[in-house]
């Protein structure tokens, strides 16, 4: 089974739609998708994910399942420095990685910080939706593998957001999605795949082939967004929070 991960074009965050740059990119991902083969199309209830999944959707003619625990990982907490409220994945690196639990995989949503914001309920939501999901084409979770109950080709392609993916993949793969979100980017309309190894028979694993591809953006001579950087370095005039 091929698994595949994409998130929405750049982002129009304040009417959660595309810039026209995102509808670029997406045509262009569509584009890559005719060249493919899909399955069964998943798609975030959001409308900057529809909106990418539409220009491939109309290009292959075909449909997509909307899904709402595929919508954005929007789970407030408190920024330690301001009390602000903030996002997981935007915690400056020097509120996080002094704290060893936040490392683990099992421990990491019982720090303070992410605990009174109960972050392990919406991260188990999600955990069962894309546990779900594979058990519906064919792998059932036991323990930290799945059993491949109908072993098969198919490709599953999901449109989302870069947050919920990075949550998605901790629970597949066994990692801390702090260490996903503050040490992967997956830039608007980027497409990560992962492939199942039925290395002994009934008994599946999964495993990522590439993480956060934009070669159909580079085909189509359209630079990717910076969404979702900070600033290369602390001079420059991209984004510092």
């Amino acid at each position: 089974m091929r698994l595949m991960i994409v998130r929405h074009g750049d982002p129009d965050y304040e009417n959660d739609a595309l810039t026209e740059k995102g509808k670029r990119e997406a045509a262009l991902l569509a584009e890559w998708f005719s060249r493919e083969s899909a399955d069964k199309f998943y798609v975030s209830p959001m409308g900057r994910a529809k909106e990418t999944a539409k220009f491939t959707l109309e290009r292959l003619g075909a449909e997509a399942e909307e899904t709402p625990w595929l919508r954005e990982f929007i789970v407030p907490i408190l920024c330690p420095e301001t009390g602000l409220p903030h996002i997981p994945w935007d915690l400056l690196p020097a509120h996080w990685t002094s704290i060893p639990e936040y490392y683990d995989k099992d421990k990491w949503h019982t720090v303070p910080t992410m605990a009174k914001a109960n972050v392990i309920a919406e991260a188990r939501k999600v955990w069962d939706g894309i546990d779900g999901i594979l058990a519906r084409h064919g792998y059932e979770r036991e323990g930290n593998i799945y059993k491949a109950v109908r072993p098969n080709r198919e490709t599953v392609v999901l449109f989302c957001h870069f947050g919920v993916e990075c949550v998605m993949l901790s629970h597949i793969l066994g990692i801390s999605p702090m260490v996903l979100w503050h040490g992967f980017c997956a830039l608007p309309t980027s497409v990560t795949t992962l492939y199942t190894e039925e290395r002994r028979e009934g008994i599946a694993a999964f495993r990522v082939r590439s993480f956060g591809d934009t070669t159909h953006l580079y085909a189509g001579s359209e630079p990717p967004s910076f969404s979702a950087r900070f600033c290369e370095t602390f001079d420059s005039d991209e984004r510092h929070d």
